[in-house]
């Protein structure tokens, strides 16, 4: 088994593949860093006949193999958390325009629409997905007039730096900014501030993918290709908990049947 790692660069990612499939991997589980349409990576695979399976992010227009999550679903069960939350002006901190932050920014969006909240283009700022990225992102919606009492964040690294930031301005997490990320972390809760998250089912995604490419290796012809989703599901912790007499954190009641924001 190899593992290689393209740094986000999806340059460094065609190379490390055309250097495995010329070595003759049996199979291959790509999180691709591609941005656009298949293009190069799909036509040297589809070149040398190999068998792999993507997860957590798709190829636009790649007909493969897929496990994952849906992550338009992650974008707006976050942000339904925080206006369950009593949260209003309620920021976003995107990641990368992959797939994974395409359906994020979406499930944002779809979510904001559905309760009728308008918000300044200004709220959704780009992070990329690290922890200092996150930071930096965060000082620019400190800034703002009227700030956001609320972030959803792209992951959980991006969290923790957006919640460094905060805390460093002397405000309050969540009574000030409430706060979501999404990737569940294995030390997500040992924090100052546990941050609340999204579980994508990481660990039940590797088992399947790693099932379906076995599958497919030992096939003699392709089998037809399948997408597996697992549900994602909402963590509550207390970087997002304004209401904590209710268990899932919401409110009894609101502004629109959920409750009084909290001022």
């Amino acid at each position: 088994m190899l593992i290689t790692n393209s740094g986000e660069n999806a340059e460094t990612e065609l190379r490390q593949i055309r250097l495995l499939v010329g070595r003759k991997v049996d199979g291959l589980i790509i999180a691709s860093a591609g941005v656009h349409s298949s293009g190069p990576l799909v036509e040297l695979l589809t070149a040398h006949n190999s068998r792999y399976v993507l997860i957590d992010r798709m190829i636009p227009n790649a007909k493969a193999n897929f496990v994952g999550v849906k992550d338009e679903e992650i974008g707006a069960m976050a942000t339904e958390h925080l206006i369950d939350q009593g949260c209003e002006r309620i920021a976003h901190l995107r990641g990368r325009m992959v797939s994974t932050g395409r359906g994020r920014l979406r499930g944002y969006q779809r979510a904001l629409a559905k309760h009728k909240l308008k918000v300044p283009p200004e709220y959704i700022v780009s992070a990329a997905h690290e922890d200092s990225t996150g930071y930096d992102a965060m000082q620019l919606l400190l800034q703002l007039k009227p700030r956001p009492d609320g972030v959803f964040c792209y992951n959980d690294a991006v969290a923790i730096g957006a919640m460094k930031a905060i805390l460093e301005a002397g405000l309050d997490v969540p009574r000030d900014i409430a706060v979501v990320g999404a990737g569940d972390l294995h030390n997500g809760d040992m924090l100052r501030v546990p941050v609340s998250t999204i579980n994508q089912s990481s660990f039940q995604i590797g088992q399947a993918a790693a099932e379906l490419l076995l599958r497919c290796m030992e096939s003699e012809t392709p089998p037809p290709q399948k997408r597996v989703f697992f549900p994602p599901r909402l963590v509550v912790r207390a970087s997002s908990l304004r209401h904590p007499s209710s268990p899932d954190g919401a409110p009894p009641t609101s502004r629109k049947g959920r409750g009084t924001p909290p001022r």
